[in-house]
């Protein structure tokens, strides 16, 4: 069992959503964690149980889980992306969001929270669905998202709480079922109450919900972990395998090791979020089928240190997140984002940075095909030979995934 705080993992998946929603809808920073905290707010104000809250909290902040996928699927069809197109289209990351939350072990209680997250009142949203029709849950969302979108509600003054207070009243009805729409005027009375500045979203969030740390059976872990490792993926259809791919090849090692089940779900789960601050990064230059300029280069190796910002304050997470952040460094201090050296590295954190380099030389790019798994040794067994990558591990490596190769009895563990 693997005890992790929930609300750590979704805040910090979250807090990378955000990034890519701002290619799309122009939000402030920490839109999905307000719309968490309004959410949870109104669940409060409505007698909803703590655990009922927990999970409606879970659902506003990964609401927009889809966008990455939806910015891949607009990609795919040539089609150009604007705030015009993305609200012409909110059904269908509404859609795809459902299908990913749906690998959530309490999804029963939260079914269509986010795939109606769009519904008016009125029966007016990409669905048709009136207030009657629409789970509580997603007009609670719904009204929190759209207020924070149109108001941003990082920064609050006297008029800006009383024209938000007269935008619920003016669309109660038609926008708003008048349920979430009373009980957000009670519960947000004040201007004060409204006020929710980035900085202090973390704490705002642990005084509305005082958090609960959740065990995870190895094989809810990994479920977890693919609904992750799918959200990160799509940011790019050049990359859209690869979480996955490390993940497993992740656990795979684990078992090539002999350790025990709990050991290879956190390697997946590490394998399936090494790669979240990609989400950071700018579309454009993630999906260049050229060579990067120094420029650029220097731009997507920022993704290193995202990846840690969105895992960092996990709590139950911090030696899994090592292993996730940590993937570019190298023994001899030339990687990135901390430049840690050899007496710095894990055995796992070795072997993460290890799998992302055999993954990404083993997948097809747009720029070259997948290389051999022979071709792609040679390469790993070059950067050891100069002192970068651990030669042991890449042995390991090679007994475990070679085709030609039987996976012999573990080798010792390299220190």
């Amino acid at each position: 069992m693997t005890e992790i705080y929930r609300n750590d993992l979704i805040y910090g998946i979250a807090y990378a959503l955000d990034c890519v929603e701002r290619e799309v809808a122009l939000v402030a920073p920490g839109h999905s964690k307000r719309v968490a905290c309004i959410a949870a707010s109104l669940g409060r104000q409505l007698g909803c149980a703590h655990e009922s809250r927990m999970n409606l909290a879970v659902c506003a902040a990964l609401h927009d889980n889809a966008l990455s996928e939806y910015l891949h699927h607009k990609r795919q069809h040539e089609q150009l992306i604007s705030t015009e197109v993305f609200a012409a289209d909110l059904g269908l990351h509404c859609t795809m969001g459902e299908r990913n939350i749906a690998q959530l072990s309490f999804y029963d209680s939260v079914r269509g929270a986010v795939l109606y997250h769009h519904e008016n009142a009125d029966g007016s949203g990409p669905f048709g669905k009136t207030a009657a029709e629409t789970p509580l849950f997603a007009q609670l969302i719904h009204l929190a998202n759209m207020v924070d979108t149109t108001f941003d509600l990082s920064r609050m003054t006297a008029d800006k709480h009383a024209q938000i207070c007269a935008f619920v009243r003016e669309h109660t009805g038609t926008l708003y079922d008048a349920v979430p729409a009373h009980a957000f005027l009670a519960c947000f009375a004040r201007a004060e109450d409204l006020h929710l500045p980035t900085a202090q979203l973390d704490a705002r969030l642990r005084t509305e919900l005082p958090e609960v740390c959740a065990g995870y059976t190895p094989s809810a872990l990994m479920r977890l972990a693919g609904v992750f490792s799918k959200i990160i993926d799509y940011k790019s259809p050049f990359t859209s395998r690869h979480s996955r791919g490390i993940a497993e090849k992740a656990r795979r090692m684990g078992a090539y090791y002999g350790w025990d089940a709990d050991t290879q779900a956190q390697l997946y789960l590490a394998g399936a979020v090494h790669d979240v601050g990609k989400l950071m990064v700018d579309s454009d230059i993630l999906e260049k089928p050229d060579k990067l300029t120094a420029s650029e280069y220097e731009h997507i190796q920022k993704h290193a240190y995202g990846s840690y910002v969105a895992l960092c304050n996990i709590r139950g997470f911090e030696e899994m997140g090592k292993w996730a952040y940590h993937h570019h460094e190298k023994l001899d201090g030339t990687g990135y984002p901390f430049g840690k050296t050899a007496q710095d590295l894990s055995h796992k954190e070795r072997l993460m940075a290890c799998l992302d380099i055999y993954q990404a030389l083993r997948e097809d790019r747009p720029y070259k095909p997948g290389f051999s798994h022979e071709k792609t040794l040679s390469i790993l067994s070059g950067m050891a030979a100069q002192g970068k990558l651990d030669a042991q591990i890449i042995s390991d490596i090679d007994r475990c995934f070679s085709p030609s190769k039987n996976s012999a009895a573990p080798s010792p563990l390299s220190t």
